[in-house]
């Protein structure tokens, strides 16, 4: 049975005990990237970080699994450059396959900053993931865009406009008001 069930299109054919909730705003939505590292591929941990953005409520609209190279996770990095972990941190980006995703939802890179957790594990929550899966900062296990701005162009770096499904997901109106 689907998580969502299509939702019925007339009143008369909803079921009396069920209230249909209704879309009365106008959403505004952001996307962000988020990208599991090489650390939380190897160690199986992609369905699970899916399953808690669908869990909230986000919606997936575009993935790919990859390798890029440093030359990409350079670029991707850019405004970390003067950093003394750069190099490394790039490197290591680059050392094996990252799972890459743009989720949507209204407010989501503030949202997703805190479902990742701080940046440090040992600084990061219980029930975050970085809080749940991680220990070590080299080895955080994820990424997601940290401002809006950054969203957009980490967005456009890593998927082309032809990348993207657009759909409505039929939980839309059981997420937002």
């Amino acid at each position: 049975m689907p998580l969502c069930p299509a939702p019925h299109t007339a009143p008369h054919t909803a079921p009396p005990h069920i209230l249909l909730p209704t879309t009365t705003t106008r959403l505004r939505m952001e996307r962000t990237l988020v990208a599991v590292k090489p650390d939380g591929v190897q160690r199986g941990l992609c369905g699970e970080i899916m399953r808690r953005f669908e869990q909230r409520g986000f919606k997936l609209v575009a993935a790919k699994f990859m390798q890029g190279s440093e030359d990409f996770m350079k670029n991707h990095y850019l405004d970390l450059k003067d950093m003394p972990f750069y190099g490394g941190l790039c490197k290591y980006m680059s050392s094996g396959p990252v799972f890459a995703m743009v989720w949507e939802g209204e407010n989501i890179v503030k949202l997703t900053r805190m479902m990742l957790g701080e940046t440090n594990p040992a600084e990061s929550k219980p029930g975050s993931i970085r809080g749940d899966f991680c220990i070590n900062i080299g080895r955080n296990i994820i990424h997601g865009s940290d401002t809006l701005e950054n969203a957009k162009r980490e967005v456009g770096l890593w998927f082309k406009p032809e990348e993207f499904v657009t759909y409505t997901s039929c939980c839309q109106a059981f997420i937002y008001e």
